[in-house]
């Protein structure tokens, strides 16, 4: 199997009012090729934080992150963008689509950023949404669309580059019942379809126990949930 991401003896500290906040303490773990990981953990316990750091947004206090065989310690600000661009996918859980743009031009921006022409930018966009389900709303833009399918375009758009790694913080957290079941059965159909990796933060036990890994952190530390 193919290693996707590596984090070891990761910490991360914020200062406070003069005082060290230890939000995560000595977390190691790693993803291959095709995985499925949730993070389940209350509200305050640093997930949003390790996704963070696992997508290159932020950089630890301590420890290193290796992803897609590079140490994000080892790149510049722009050497990061351009490998989160190339090798990374974010779902939140609220879609972040770009208001004034349709669901296709959404779609296509990453591709758009790293390079591609419009025109493969387009058709690699129409085809992703088209198979979500979007073939008929791709010059819809996202206040055309119901929540579902915006958090759908979401999942494309977070696809589109055939990312090594997606993570997702609370993807169907803002969805009803049946929204939800039914991006979430998307996004387990597009794991296995094309064995992009996902890493996936949650509330909600039924998606978790849907992954291949459950973790769980408390207390700034990750454990195998049980």
């Amino acid at each position: 199997m193919t290693e996707v991401l590596r984090c070891e003896h990761l910490a991360k500290v914020f200062t406070e009012g003069g005082l060290a906040v230890n939000v995560l303490q000595d977390i190691s773990f790693s993803v291959q090729k095709g995985e499925t990981v949730s993070i389940m953990g209350r509200s305050g316990a640093g997930k949003t934080t390790l996704l963070q750091l696992l997508g290159g947004l932020d950089l630890p206090t301590t420890g290193t992150i290796t992803l897609a065989g590079q140490n994000l310690a080892e790149l510049n600000a722009a050497e990061r963008g351009h490998l989160r661009n190339k090798k990374v996918g974010f779902i939140y859980q609220f879609h972040h689509l770009l208001p004034e743009f349709s669901a296709l031009e959404n779609v296509a921006m990453p591709l758009l950023i790293g390079g591609c022409s419009p025109a493969e930018a387009a058709e690699r966009a129409t085809q992703l949404l088209t198979r979500v389900g979007l073939g008929p709303r791709l010059k819809h833009k996202p206040g055309e669309l119901s929540g579902g399918e915006r958090q759908r375009a979401a999942v494309a758009r977070a696809l589109v580059t055939q990312p090594a790694c997606v993570l997702a913080d609370e993807p169907t957290g803002n969805l009803d019942y049946d929204s939800a079941r039914q991006v979430q059965e998307l996004m387990l159909e597009l794991n296995q379809e094309l064995q992009t990796s996902y890493i996936i933060v949650t509330h909600d036990p039924s998606l978790a126990k849907k992954m291949q890994h459950q973790l769980v952190l408390a207390e700034g530390r990750l454990s195998t949930m049980t």
